[in-house]
């Protein structure tokens, strides 16, 4: 068994195996890397999710609809709302009312979700329990 020291005069010979150390290292690494993530990713607390159920709302007398606007004018059935507060006393008025009257939002497709979110808080702030949109079929 001879040790090669120094300058041999086989400097210019091609090695032929393949070093799978750095491969093996990064094997490991993504393997730990599953083994901690997937159990976090699959576990979730269990929640009984809503149903869909669509069904036609059927506009009865003594509901209420709001319109919302592309431009953000809010109606009430069809006589505009001056603003904020004008909304609030009148749905303060129908909140005391046994059963209390459905409350309907149309809002346009256009419309910033901030006119529809802002007649859903004050719904909210003057008492009313039950809120429905009136939406359209997608064309198919």
């Amino acid at each position: 068994m001879a040790m090669n020291v120094g300058g041999g005069g086989e400097e210019d010979e091609v090695v032929s195996a393949i070093n799978t150390t750095p491969l093996v290292d990064v094997m490991l690494v993504l393997l730990i890397i599953f083994l901690i993530t997937i159990p976090v990713a699959t576990h979730t607390v269990k929640v009984q999710l809503p149903r869909d159920a669509n069904q036609p709302t059927q506009t009865k007398p003594g509901n209420v609809v709001l319109a919302v606007t592309a431009n953000g004018q809010a109606y009430w059935n069809e006589i505009p709302l001056r603003g904020h507060q004008d909304l609030l006393d009148r749905l303060e008025k129908i909140a005391v009312i046994k059963p209390q009257p459905q409350i309907q939002i149309r809002g346009d497709g256009k419309a910033r979700y901030e006119a529809v979110g802002k007649i859903v808080a004050t719904c909210q702030e003057a008492g009313i329990y039950r809120i429905d949109f009136i939406t359209e079929q997608p064309h198919s």
